[in-house]
């Protein structure tokens, strides 16, 4: 029997048609050769997150993202498709994670320790990680900053490295270098003048000792002078008191000899003429 063109162009047809929906959906997440369970979580943001986007548990792939509907309070409830082969604990956690640093998103399940499983239709907690660009923020904000203080410390450099700096410091290191050089030679002629001048210097700190040395013994020698004439005077003090107040005789003699003292500068008081005579025009005395 012969098949007519028209025939093998329209089973070719059928058959392109069948394989371009199984493939689409398989595409949507669809399990075309096998059966699956189907699991729902909730999410309040799904960005990221497509249809036919994998389901993972530890980087291996059980299913497929199958649909998603927003509800009315703004989350997304998320329909996935899971190999029946594959039990899933009912404490199970699906989480959004991020897949790379373009935004892209998966569903990974995070088991529980359950000892039963999550029935066909089960509702999953659901969790969201963080994206990879907010988990590098921290880093990227220690790079932003560590770029500013390079760029700071560039600018500094090339203020140092500019030739008018670089002629100031060149000149200051000069200045400096003859301040040194000018230090070195006083310093030297310092040195030279006292190496002069020791011996003379030697001679003045001899003679200066000499001297404290005389001055030593000059005062030892006044303080025994001073310590006799001292003895002296208070024998000499002591004799005088002592026959005053002993001897009657003495006593006697100066107090007659007060007595005519004070009668003579009585009478000459009186008669100034017996004692002194004088003429103005040289005449005769009295």
């Amino acid at each position: 029997m012969k098949i007519s063109n028209e025939t093998k162009i329209g089973a070719l047809t059928a058959i392109t048609i069948t394989v371009l929906i199984l493939g689409y959906s398989f595409l949507k997440g669809n399990d075309v050769f096998s059966g699956s369970n189907k699991f729902y979580a909730v999410y309040r943001s799904v960005d990221g997150l497509s249809v036919s986007k994998p389901v993972l548990v530890n980087g291996f792939q059980i299913g497929n993202v199958s649909k998603m509907k927003l509800l009315s309070n703004g989350h997304t409830i998320v329909e996935f498709k899971v190999n029946k082969q594959y039990n899933v604990p009912s404490n199970t956690l699906a989480k959004l994670v991020s897949t790379d640093l373009l935004g892209g998103k998966a569903i990974v399940f995070e088991y529980g320790n359950s000892n039963t499983y999550a029935d066909d239709n089960d509702t999953l907690r659901a969790d969201i990680q963080g994206s990879l660009a907010e988990s590098l923020q921290p880093i990227q904000t220690k790079a932003e900053n560590l770029i500013t203080k390079l760029d700071s410390s560039l600018a500094a450099i090339n203020k140092i490295l500019n030739p008018n700096f670089q002629k100031n410091v060149d000149r200051s290191f000069t200045s400096i270098a003859n301040s040194l050089q000018t230090l070195e030679g006083t310093t030297k002629k310092i040195d030279a003048l006292v190496g002069g001048q020791s011996a003379h210097i030697n001679g003045i700190m001899e003679n200066a000792e000499t001297v404290s040395s005389n001055l030593k013994n000059s005062t030892a020698n006044l303080t025994g002078i001073t310590t006799n004439f001292q003895k002296v005077s208070n024998d000499t003090s002591q004799g005088s008191l002592g026959l005053l107040l002993h001897d009657d005789k003495m006593y006697n003699n100066l107090k007659d000899a007060s007595a005519n003292l004070n009668s003579l500068f009585i009478d000459l008081k009186a008669h100034p003429k017996r004692y002194v005579s004088f003429s103005v025009f040289g005449g005769k005395k009295d």
